[in-house]
């Protein structure tokens, strides 16, 4: 993630600020310019320090709940990433606002990433049939009738289940389902996957043509494949695939690697922002030096990318170790893997051209 500057004092910021702990300057963040401001109040809105062009700012309406430091142009509105919501958490409930929090703080940090990549974000508000959508749907309330109840994808619209959002419960899903990792931001990023699958491949048959020499046919079974991963699931799928549950499905491959795809974006960004690099002080171990000298959403070769990003997750691994923590990135990206990661790149890389 990006890092900001106050222009007022200068203070580093960090994308989910709504104060500047410096000089107590409010803050919102601007979509159209990608970038946190400390605001100026008016009589009627916000000067916002970070634009010039002398736009009125107003927050988002969600911004009254807590969970949203969005900028709009038209006061009571929703900003870009809360307008793509459907359904949400009944507000009444402490925890399920909390819930709600956490969701809008995975999926803001989500659009952000899409919005980086100019990716189209359309809400299916303005474009039904193509658009995107959330649903954050609790089991402890009545579930709407046009909704499920339980995490995935279906033609753009997206579910999230709160319970997710529950430490204790994810956690225990994760040993239940033997997963590796398990995040809040790793199930938006996989189920948006979904949605940008329909998007940038279904309709490109040459990409499409690519996709399955590298991915699979996705015209496979899907439910008879699901219900065979989950019987017997693929023993030697570390050669192929991100993740077990990779191996399941076309579909499903291209989702779990889509997200990792934005894992290593967000997480490199983050480390060239703060200028990381290793450099062990023995020479035998020189094969992980690295410095994090490159924008990786800036950045042509997805090689270079990896690169600089592998040796930065060994010694993170290990430094959570140290604390007896599990790694932060506990994957082994085989070189098939690489080449679908590479592919993700190059169909976002000429999307956005």
């Amino acid at each position: 993630m990006q890092l900001f500057n106050c222009q007022q004092c200068g203070q580093t910021l960090l994308f989910e600020n709504t104060q500047c702990e410096a000089c107590q300057a409010q803050l919102g963040f601007i979509p159209e310019l990608l970038t946190l401001s400390a605001l100026t109040p008016l009589e009627n809105g916000y000067q916002a320090q970070g634009d010039t062009s002398g736009q009125i700012w107003h927050f988002c309406a969600n911004h009254q709940h807590n969970v949203c430091n969005w900028m709009v142009k038209e006061e009571g509105t929703l900003c870009e990433a809360c307008d793509l919501n459907r359904h949400i958490p009944n507000l009444a409930g402490i925890e399920e606002h909390q819930a709600w929090q956490q969701l809008e703080s995975a999926k803001h940090r989500l659009v952000f990433s899409l919005l980086k990549l100019k990716l189209p974000v359309i809400s299916k508000k303005e474009d039904p049939q193509d658009g995107l959508s959330f649903d954050f749907i609790s089991e402890e309330n009545q579930i709407p009738e046009d909704a499920q109840s339980t995490t995935g994808h279906a033609l753009g619209q997206i579910t999230i289940n709160t319970a997710e959002a529950d430490p204790v419960d994810r956690e225990q899903v994760r040993q239940d389902m033997n997963e590796s990792y398990r995040t809040l931001i790793g199930h938006f990023r996989h189920e948006v996957g979904h949605y940008y699958w329909d998007q940038l491949i279904a309709p490109n048959a040459q990409l499409l043509e690519q996709y399955r020499a590298m991915f699979g046919d996705e015209r496979a079974n899907y439910s008879d494949a699901l219900q065979q991963h989950y019987s017997q699931p693929q023993p030697d799928w570390q050669t192929s695939f991100v993740s077990s549950y990779a191996a399941s499905h076309p579909w499903e491959d291209w989702a779990e690697t889509w997200a990792h795809y934005l894992h290593i974006l967000d997480t490199l960004e983050t480390a060239y922002e703060f200028g990381l690099q290793v450099q062990p002080p023995n020479p035998s171990h020189q094969a992980l030096a690295t410095q994090a000298s490159l924008d990786p959403y800036q950045h042509g070769n997805f090689e270079d990318i990896l690169n600089q990003y592998l040796p930065l997750t060994f010694a993170v691994n290990n430094l959570n170790r140290s604390m007896g923590q599990p790694d932060l990135y506990p994957f082994i990206i085989a070189p098939a893997v690489r080449e679908k990661l590479s592919f993700i790149h190059q169909v976002v890389q000429s999307y956005s051209q």
